[in-house]
């Protein structure tokens, strides 16, 4: 018999690819989004199968259904998204956690939780390790994603200690590929469509600041293995690539991938804007035996690649 899998955040960029993971996995997959900034497009290719099931539902609501496993990847991932409605933003995350835990607690399935590097906020140490509690600012604008990520984790490890619910939780580190959102504001698809279409490409700050960037499938691959482990891995677990790379290296790396003409313009810092983000990964590659292999500019190639095709099917608002 398949297991049934239930994705939230399911038409997103991370879930789409999710869900595609699992179909090949032979599992029925239950994918459910309310298309705030997942779209059908990531997942058309997807519905012809009839292992795939697609429900418009908010988990800010409960969720009634049987399911053998749950990844919670529901919420905005950007800043451009999280902020623009940073009241909800952290009502999905924790009143979403509280009704995918209380889902998982009903029928005894295990649960994987989207965390992210944002947990650490502006970091006073380099690399980031799981141990590391962060230095996050409480009522800053991004707070309502930091925190509301912070919050959940305190969730999924209350509900194991209290109700003994199987939990994984990862956390995320810069991700890229492609059916990222073309206006979800991230560096990797600002750069590319702005590239592309032969404009100044914006750097925020003097550009000295530094990102680790991880391909979709390397990233997807480390959530999947982190599932099958046994019941005593339960994380937080680092995914992402230590690969560290300044911002501006970043915007001449899309200048030369794309043989744009675009020029390099600089813009004022945003407010708790983190100066280095670079994972350690040691526990991800001792435990799950996983490291990330595809390197940068392959995986930009490919992400170049989708977005020249939604920019000639005329598919980017600008």
């Amino acid at each position: 018999m398949k297991k049934k899998v239930l994705v939230t955040g399911g038409a997103g960029f991370l879930g789409s690819h999710l869900c595609e993971k699992l179909l090949q996995e032979d599992c029925e997959v239950i994918c459910v989004d309310n298309f705030f900034t997942g779209t059908k497009d990531n997942i058309l290719h997807l519905l012809d199968s009839p292992y795939f099931e697609v429900l418009r539902h908010d988990v800010c609501f409960p969720l009634y259904i049987e399911v053998d496993e749950i990844y919670n990847l529901a919420c905005p991932a950007s800043p451009d998204h999280y902020q623009f409605d940073p009241v909800q933003t952290t009502k999905t995350s924790v009143h979403g956690a509280i009704n995918m835990l209380g889902l998982a607690k009903r029928v005894k399935a295990k649960i994987f939780q989207a965390s992210t590097s944002e947990v650490y906020g502006d970091p006073t140490i380099h690399p980031q390790k799981e141990t590391y509690w962060g230095n996050v600012n409480p009522i800053g604008i991004r707070s309502c994603y930091d925190e509301g990520k912070r919050c959940a984790e305190t969730l999924f490890f209350d509900y194991h200690r209290q109700h003994k619910v199987p939990i994984k939780i990862a956390r995320i580190f810069n991700t890229y590929g492609p059916r990222m959102h073309p206006n979800d504001g991230r560096v990797v698809s600002n750069f590319i469509v702005q590239a592309l279409l032969g404009t100044d490409l914006t750097v925020y700050g003097d550009g000295s600041q530094t990102r680790s960037f991880c391909y979709v499938d390397d990233l997807i691959d480390g959530i999947y293995k982190l599932m099958q482990t046994t019941e005593e891995v339960i994380g937080p677990i680092n995914l992402g690539n230590p690969n560290e790379f300044t911002i501006i290296d970043l915007a001449k790396i899309v200048i030369k991938l794309t043989g744009s003409k675009s020029k390099i313009i600089f813009k004022k810092l945003p407010s708790d804007d983190p100066r280095q983000r670079k994972p350690d990964i040691e526990q991800a590659s001792t435990v799950l035996k996983w490291e990330p292999k595809i390197v940068l500019e392959e995986g930009l190639f490919k992400t170049i690649e989708y977005f020249d095709d939604l920019l000639a099917k005329d598919k980017v608002c600008i």
